[in-house]
């Protein structure tokens, strides 16, 4: 009897307004359940210790950018340039020692680079007489190619070092990314005794405690 009630209901309503209606049930069917508590929760972020790994080697600092470690930009970057700015000086000052020592001991007379080298004010001749003969100058722009060979080498392994350590550092955030750090550090100081089972009378102390929570 209620079915056909609602059928004679239902035809005495317009079509238009029986298909909005209709309509208006399918969309209500396709709308998520928002009182899920899994749609509630909050997305927690966590890093990917190896995809910041590999990233940071492939372009330096970036490991730091997926942690959003913004502010290790500036500290890695600057370690960068100063890397490359001691590589370059070094290299520069190595090859133009080693040029001048070439150009020294290969007795042409069109190849006289190591006398820009001497300080301004001077000759080389008045230069030479003064340092201790022309041996004694061609030791030291020996002596000085190898020094600044060394820097360049020891600022190249300085920057290999210094890159290594920020691949550790950006793996180590994003491992540690999680990991609960309580401000909680308190040592307290209290009087105790200190029991003795030797016959002799107990003695008293302090007792320190350390927490860490």
């Amino acid at each position: 009897m209620s079915l056909g009630l609602r059928a004679q209901v239902l035809d005495t309503i317009p079509k238009t307004v029986v298909d909005t209606m209709k309509h208006f049930e399918k969309t209500i069917t396709k709308i998520p359940n928002v009182q899920n508590p899994d749609t509630l929760k909050p997305k927690i972020f966590k890093p990917n210790p190896s995809k910041v790994l590999w990233m940071g080697a492939i372009l330096p600092g970036y490991g730091q950018i997926l942690n959003r470690k913004y502010w290790k930009l500036p500290i890695v970057y600057g370690g960068f340039l100063g890397c490359a700015y001691f590589i370059s000086w070094n290299s520069d000052k190595y090859n133009s020692y080693k040029t001048a020592y070439r150009d020294i001991i290969d007795n042409d007379p069109n190849t006289t680079s190591y006398k820009n080298i001497i300080p301004k004010g001077y000759t080389y001749e008045s230069f030479i007489a003064s340092y201790g003969g022309e041996a004694t100058f061609s030791n030291t722009l020996k002596t000085k190619q190898d020094t600044y060979r060394r820097y360049r080498d020891m600022s190249i392994l300085v920057s290999i070092v210094y890159y290594g350590i920020t691949l550790v550092d950006a793996f180590v955030d994003a491992q540690l990314y999680d990991f609960e750090i309580s401000p909680d550090l308190s040592l307290r100081c209290r009087p105790t005794v200190l029991p003795n089972k030797s016959g002799i009378p107990d003695a008293f102390g302090m007792k320190f405690c350390l927490s860490l929570k």
